[in-house]
């Protein structure tokens, strides 16, 4: 379906601010104006966890949800929520290995349950980035556990104000067709519990192999695999995976293209104008009707997740930076194969190619 919207009569405000126009410019320009904010702010300030800000609002971005409802102004109090319990699994159950695996994967499911349900999106992603950074950070510097909880609150407070302003500053053209507002479903959804099911299963022996080994280096790659089990509803068949992979390697290739440009050009001001024009080039895909739109978000969160990497500590060491791209590969094989092995000996669903 396109996602263009019934033309808006021309007119003096029009005529000067084009994106009112038609729903797909404004998304695009939305969505580009976002995203580029919250990667300069990012990288200007670098503090710990500021790489949270640019991803989760493209995440936000990318999954088209409703921008500005009564309920988004409470989307500042889901941060202190999503904090608090990181905190409980940091600081009350990392200590006992055999109770943080239990109660780790009964959040895991009970988040994706509630997503896939149509609960906040907003809060059960950033529930879900929080018990995923949180315990595997503080294997390393548990003494810092608050201050990393701080930080991962500013962080996502940042991304969520961005998100709201961004709709605000740039909204849908009048006569769009309204955005999907999801509706939590009351009772009990098996639908709903067998998405959560094959995405907890899938997700958490990655997450007790980075805790059980404090690979803290790598977390992003975690996160990303985290993100890519929303995807779980939808996942079926050789297709689904091989476009997840494809989606991953662009990402890959982007961030290789934008590395090697501002290493060139390591100005800030170059940073800006290149990632509004990046972030306009997927955009274009992802409010689109390409076959690849469904999966351009992933690709777009995979180039931001690099780039956040590859211009820290270790900025000039480039084999590095494809080494991290490989394991971001391998990270979408593996939630792809994941599925596909539960839904084939698990959940009995036999797999549609």
């Amino acid at each position: 379906m396109s996602t263009d919207a019934p033309a808006v009569p021309a007119g003096r405000f029009t005529r000067f601010f084009p994106w009112t126009r038609d729903l797909r410019t404004a998304q695009i320009v939305r969505f580009s104006v976002a995203a580029t904010t919250a990667a300069v702010i990012a990288f200007a300030g670098a503090w710990p966890l500021s790489f949270v800000c640019p991803v989760l609002t493209v995440v936000l971005l990318a999954n088209k949800i409703p921008g500005f409802t009564h309920r988004t102004w409470i989307a500042i109090f889901y941060v202190l929520g999503a904090m608090l319990l990181g905190l409980v699994f940091v600081l009350f159950l990392h200590p006992y290995p055999a109770v943080f695996v239990l109660t780790i994967g009964l959040a895991f499911f009970n988040i994706y349950y509630f997503i896939n349900r149509g609960g906040s999106f907003v809060f059960g992603l950033i529930c879900l980035l929080s018990i995923i950074i949180l315990p595997i950070l503080t294997t390393q510097h548990e003494q810092l556990a608050m201050l990393f909880a701080l930080y991962f609150g500013l962080s996502a407070s940042l991304a969520v104000i961005i998100f709201i302003v961004a709709n605000v500053l740039f909204p849908d053209p009048p006569g769009s067709p309204e955005p999907p507002d999801a509706h939590f479903e009351p009772g009990y959804s098996e639908t709903a519990a067998k998405a959560a099911l094959k995405s907890t299963l899938a997700i958490m022996p990655l997450v007790i192999l980075f805790n059980w080994f404090e690979f803290t280096a790598e977390i992003l790659t975690i996160v990303y695999a985290g993100i890519l089990g929303l995807t779980a509803e939808s996942a079926a068949g050789w297709e689904f995976g091989k476009k997840m992979f494809k989606a991953t390697l662009i990402g890959g290739f982007a961030s290789l293209v934008i590395y090697w440009l501002l290493v060139a050009v390591p100005e800030l001001h170059f940073l800006m104008v290149l990632w509004f024009v990046t972030m306009m080039i997927f955009a274009s895909v992802i409010f689109s009707d390409h076959p690849l739109s469904k999966y351009a978000g992933s690709a777009t969160t995979a180039m931001t997740i690099l780039i956040f990497f590859s211009l820290g500590a270790e900025a000039n060491n480039f084999g590095k930076i494809v080494i991290r791209i490989v394991l971001m590969g391998a990270a979408a094989v593996y939630v792809w194969a994941a599925f596909a092995v539960i839904d084939r000996f698990l959940l009995r669903e036999k797999p549609v190619d």
